[in-house]
């Protein structure tokens, strides 16, 4: 077992791949401290006047956010909305939150925006401001490589089934009810290790955190399926704001327009994850069946 703990130590150390759980979060950001950016490569182009805003994010959820060894924020989110900000003359200074500290603390105002691997929900629609679409986050099933023939939510049926407590995924499978052993653990990751270890059939979570986890184990040959389609909006990873906070939601939409256009979340994405295609990806052994 020990080759699972090979490849990832700076991930592991710190307690990622969770969703809001892990007791790493507990750091000087409960005092209103922001994460340290001192060894941090990025250089604002803006003047030292702009506006900086408080982003609030997991940094246990790579690939959207997690630390490196200096406690720096890194990952597709971090760098999405430093390119929004550069695009809408604004600077950002990240706060490490608990997944639900994360949601209240922009609704009481404390933070100005979350942004952490957020997917579009009805009721977080009805409660928060969202922005329009920034990333495709779709939901996935995985399972070793040739072990089943599996094209949707139909055929795990009957099978242990783990995923990440709290998630869209588990709300999935809980209404699903007898069908499925559902088998809910604290952090992605675990969820993955019940998966190579034989102790579930399947594993359902968003597709970049798989990309991303597998990425890092190649020799564990996998396939993952997408059971949500492109425009399905649960799909849709979002920028969370204060509902009435409207020059703000406007100003992260204008942004977002204006980076799609260019291209910039498709190099970001790319940066992380490689190809956007998984099945285009050799490095990563992974097997994608695209759902029609």
């Amino acid at each position: 077992m020990m080759q699972l703990y090979r490849v990832l130590p700076i991930v592991l150390s710190v307690g990622l791949f969770g969703c809001g759980n892990s007791s790493t979060q507990e750091n000087t950001n409960t005092t209103g401290t922001p994460v340290t950016e001192s060894k941090d490569n990025f250089v604002s182009s803006l003047p030292d006047t702009a506006p900086t805003l408080k982003v609030a994010m997991t940094g246990d959820l790579p690939p959207f956010s997690f630390q490196d060894d200096y406690g720096n924020m890194q990952g597709t989110d971090v760098d999405s909305i430093r390119a929004i900000g550069e695009e809408q003359g604004f600077k950002v200074e990240f706060y490490k939150e608990t997944w639900q500290d994360m949601f209240d603390s922009v609704e009481s105002g404390k933070r100005d925006l979350a942004i952490s691997g957020i997917s579009y929900k009805d009721d977080r629609a009805v409660r928060y401001g969202l922005s329009t679409p920034y990333f495709f986050n779709p939901a996935t099933i995985m399972y070793l490589e040739g072990k089943f023939d599996i094209n949707g939510l139909n055929d795990i049926k009957g099978l242990k089934t783990g995923t990440l407590e709290g998630s869209k995924e588990e709300d999935t499978l809980k209404e699903m009810g007898g069908s499925v052993e559902l088998v809910s653990r604290s952090t992605a990751f675990l969820a993955y290790q019940d998966l190579i270890q034989g102790n579930t059939d399947v594993f359902l979570y968003d597709m970049p955190v798989l990309q991303y986890i597998v990425k890092g184990y190649p020799e564990h040959k996998v396939t993952i399926v997408p059971y949500e389609a492109a425009d399905a909006p649960s799909a849709q990873q979002v920028v969370l704001m204060a509902k009435e906070n409207t020059k703000l939601i406007k100003t992260v939409n204008e942004g977002i327009a204006k980076l799609k256009e260019k291209g910039t979340f498709k190099e970001i994405e790319e940066r992380w994850l490689g190809e956007a295609d998984p099945a285009d990806k050799d490095t990563s052994d992974i097997t994608n069946k695209q759902l029609n």
